[in-house]
């Protein structure tokens, strides 16, 4: 279980000041359940998930993982997060299997254990072919399966997913949004946040719309069409966030 309890996080700049990256944002996301978390570049998604990563440390309020609190017992989350982004480096001179297992080995993961998990993980993701190219050698899409892979590999209880399918094919694409409902499937507690709206459509339970480092609204699906009157998703957004965003977008 994920609970977002009043998360700020505020950075300075020289000539803005204080910038309010996130502003006072709650929200719970259950097992079995897929939380997605939408809004513009700049909006505040990936600070927010960082957070919940303990990658930053908020500046005002908190939040649960699994029931540790980020900013007081934060190896107890990362020990039960896999986290995810467009950012997430390899180190180009291991092969793939090899970076996997190396993440294992800093988990804790015992060898037999390592071998079976790494054995399961490569035949999910159709990683075979490549499990011995070095990671400087892999394509896009291979280079995101190892993320994926090495992520998974100590079966945390949560996933966190910033824009996985990023720049990815078709086919890389789908197996990696059939690898986040299959999270789903195992009772992991899921955060997922994309531009692509069919993504959403098809994953997510609930919705939290961040603009501007506040959430604006919260809902499923069908509650968000009902509540703005709008069947697309976009439309949705941008009605949520108002005209500033949409003359923005103009």
């Amino acid at each position: 279980m994920i609970e977002a309890r009043s998360l700020c996080k505020r950075f300075h700049d020289k000539k803005r000041g204080e910038i309010r990256a996130v502003d006072n944002v709650s929200f719970r996301c259950e097992p079995g359940k897929i939380y997605g978390l939408l809004g513009a570049n700049g909006a505040g998604k990936t600070t927010t998930l960082r957070m919940l990563a303990t990658i930053l440390e908020p500046s005002d309020g908190t939040a649960l993982v699994c029931g540790y609190d980020v900013v007081e017992q934060p190896e107890k989350v990362r020990a039960s997060v896999g986290f995810l982004s467009t950012a997430t480096a390899l180190y180009p001179r291991l092969t793939a299997q090899e970076m996997v297992e190396y993440f294992g080995r800093l988990n804790g993961i015992d060898e037999a254990t390592l071998k079976k998990r790494v054995h399961d993980i490569f035949a999910r993701l159709d990683m075979n072919e490549f499990r011995d190219r070095r990671c400087d050698k892999l394509s896009t899409g291979m280079k995101q399966k190892t993320s994926i892979a090495r992520t998974l590999v100590h079966d945390p209880p949560v996933m966190i997913f910033d824009e996985p399918t990023t720049g990815l094919d078709v086919m890389t694409a789908r197996t990696i949004i059939s690898f986040i409902s299959d999270c789903r499937s195992q009772g992991k507690t899921v955060i997922f946040s994309t531009h692509i709206m069919s993504e959403v459509e098809r994953l997510c339970d609930n919705i939290g719309i961040i603009h501007d480092g506040k959430l604006l609204a919260e809902g499923t699906l069908a509650q968000l069409r009902d509540k703005y009157a709008e069947h697309n998703l976009e439309e949705i957004i941008v009605k949520v966030a108002g005209p500033r965003f949409a003359n923005s977008e103009a």
